[in-house]
């Protein structure tokens, strides 16, 4: 299929699948969905709200990576402890990797170094990205995913449901629901009411909140 790197709003990149006309990140902005999304109502929400260090976090499309890499510049802006799974089944290639410019479009050029790291280390192995963040990549598709009780915090950053509906039902959100531990967080940039009637039967307390730039509302799941 063909890729294609493009210019988002807010200056950062993505990556653009023509064929689908899907983005791994919203056209709005890559970092401005990622920061509200995955860090405001996600990674912020759980640490007022929690006191358990470290935070373990599971990535559902690692990707491009920059989820993880504003997590990690935020597990040292507020010095805490951090243990990453991103899961990919398609990892982004060494040269779309030299062509996303996260680090400068983050005013974190002098984390550029980190970022480069989060691709480099090898997968399915755990690896010091920081002292204060740690990080495993496993190379599988989501339906694969078998784990219980691990995760704090959810980031659920699949491909929209309009090109890939298998992974917005019922049967992926049991597993994210069997994967967090009691009051775990799942946070989505979706906010399509199929996705929310599957998240409840899964078990989750779902409310609708404010969405990203260019999207009216995003999903927040708990699991009670």
């Amino acid at each position: 299929m063909e890729r294609k790197i493009i210019t988002t709003s807010d200056g950062s990149v993505t990556i653009h699948l023509p064929e689908w006309d899907e983005q791994y990140h919203s056209k709005h902005g890559a970092i401005q969905e990622a920061r509200h999304v995955f860090l405001n109502i996600g990674l912020h929400h759980w640490l007022e709200n929690n006191s358990k260090r470290p935070v373990d976090i599971l990535e559902i499309g690692f990707g491009t990576g920059l989820n993880a890499f504003l997590t990690l510049l935020e597990s040292n802006r507020l010095d805490t402890e951090i243990c990453y799974k991103g899961v990919e089944a398609y990892p982004v290639t060494a040269m779309e990797i030299e062509k996303l410019n996260y680090p400068e479009a983050a005013d974190a050029v002098s984390a550029e170094d980190q970022f480069l790291k989060l691709h480099a280390v090898p997968w399915e192995k755990i690896a010091s990205i920081t002292n204060k963040f740690s990080l495993i990549k496993n190379q599988l598709k989501f339906q694969e995913i078998d784990l219980f009780n691990q995760f704090d915090l959810v980031y659920f950053d699949a491909f929209g449901a309009r090109v890939q509906p298998e992974l917005w039902g019922e049967d992926i959100f049991n597993s994210m629901y069997k994967a967090l531990r009691q009051q775990g967080v799942l946070v989505t940039y979706a906010a399509k009411g199929s996705v929310r009637r599957a998240m409840i039967s899964a078990g989750f307390q779902v409310e609708k909140l404010p969405g990203p730039p260019g999207k009216r509302e995003m999903l927040r799941a708990v699991k009670l």
